[in-house]
């Protein structure tokens, strides 16, 4: 759609009979990842939405982002019909080994333990944003608009108004909801004056791609140690996604290696199981955090993804949360729409925060729970968690439950999932 037109859908004419006092039943600031899913999940909701994305290139993008995708995640996909776009570009694991250090009980899962063929994929930032984006596009009842800044919002009993910078052009549109899915430092947040609790971890993550001599088998390793978690994930074309944890000056020290030397201390971590590693493209350095927004709603605003909550990238949480996120605001303003009720009411919003922020706590605490037990050498400490690892080993029943819980299946199934 051209520009000039793209421009005069944000305010479309008011006749002297049109009563209805707003242009979009729905706002979505960050037309990201989470965005993208929510407006596709509402495809058929008959709301008419309004996706706002700042950037052109995002830097998830930029740096090659890739994620673990978990089976929940799959099936919310599946439930809004664009799987089968997504699954050709990504890969998935058949199993996941556990391990702490050079402690020789492993915990392995397996597609036995849930008796399906995989336990999860994992796909590249693009592989999940492309299809996400074409989907949108032809959604007729959502608007695209790509750039697009949201520079102020106002608040009112039955709408919020927002002026949207659009080529130098600044544009009022008004919404009965506005949804931030702006990332970890939501501007939008931020403006509505929602506080946030949490901390930065000693910690930085470094990551990276490496091609191993020998197949990975569609297998992914998380393994612990002292200095914190290390994981690597399985890509199509046998490569591999590296995700190191460690102490900020020691990651920085490990950024700053030739290749040569960081491949000899990745080997060195990790072992020669899959042979010799070929570095592939730059790495990448960022600093952990743990955010838990001390609400996800306020009247005509509600938060999704990294806008609500952020957690340690420890069993590859972050995304998944955010599409659950997404697929539970769905319904819940679907719901709400089909029985005739205001979708912007603090009342209908609330529904969505109750379902989503306490399962999110405790994905966060568990999280922080693992890195904490595990990237440490105190000496009781240690035996706990080896003790821990032991006996999830030799009980089937604690390891299926361990497993289901990481993989979002033992908290409140949406219903995209179950269709």
């Amino acid at each position: 759609m051209p520009l000039t037109q793209l421009l005069q859908t944000l305010t479309p004419p008011q006749t002297s009979t049109d009563k209805r006092g707003y242009d979009y039943d729905l706002v979505i600031v960050g037309g990201g990842i989470i965005g993208l899913t929510l407006a596709s999940a509402l495809k058929d909701s008959g709301l008419n939405i309004l996706l706002l994305e700042a950037k052109v290139t995002s830097a998830a993008v930029a740096k090659g982002q890739a994620y673990a995708i978990h089976m929940l995640s799959a099936l919310i996909y599946q439930g809004i019909g664009i799987w089968d776009k997504i699954l050709p570009e990504i890969a998935q694991y058949n199993r996941v080994c556990l391990s702490d250090a050079d402690y020789s009980e492993v915990v392995e899962f397996e597609t036995a333990d849930l008796g399906t063929p995989e336990l999860g994929y994992v796909a590249e930032h693009q592989a999940l944003l492309h299809p996400l984006q074409e989907f949108v596009r032809d959604c007729a009842n959502v608007t695209y608009l790509c750039p697009a800044e949201v520079v102020n919002t106002q608040y009112q009993q039955d709408i919020v108004a927002i002026d949207i910078k659009v080529a130098e052009q600044i544009h009022t549109v008004r919404s009965k909801l506005l949804v931030a899915a702006d990332g970890a430092r939501s501007p939008i947040r931020q403006a509505a004056g929602i506080k946030t609790l949490g901390w930065k971890y000693w910690q930085s993550c470094i990551v990276a791609f490496v091609q191993p001599e020998k197949p990975h088998n569609n297998t992914a390793y998380e393994k612990f140690w002292t200095s914190g978690p290390f994981a690597i994930l399985p890509l199509p074309g046998n490569r591999c996604r590296i995700v190191w944890t460690a102490p900020h000056a020691e990651a920085k020290a490990l950024c700053e290696l030739d290749d040569e030397q960081f491949l000899q201390e990745l080997t060195r971590r990790f072992g020669n199981q899959m042979g010799k590693l070929q570095l592939l493209g730059d790495r990448f350095i960022f600093q952990v955090q743990l955010m838990q927004s001390d609400r996800y709603v306020l009247p005509r605003l509600a938060l999704i993804g990294d806008a609500a909550h952020n957690c340690h990238p420890v069993g590859g949480q972050g995304l998944n949360l955010g599409i659950r996120d997404a697929a539970a605001l769905a319904q819940v303003l679907q719901t709400a729409n089909a029985a005739g009720e205001d979708i912007g009411k603090i009342q209908i919003l609330k529904r969505y925060e109750r379902w989503r922020q306490r399962e999110n706590l405790a994905i966060l605490g568990f999280t922080d729970l693992l890195d904490r037990m595990f990237s440490n050498n105190f000496l009781p400490v240690l035996l706990v968690r080896r003790l821990g690892l032991w006996i999830m080993r030799r009980v089937p029943m604690l390891k299926i439950y361990t497993l289901k819980f990481m993989i979002g299946l033992k908290g409140r199934t949406p219903e995209l999932a179950k269709r």
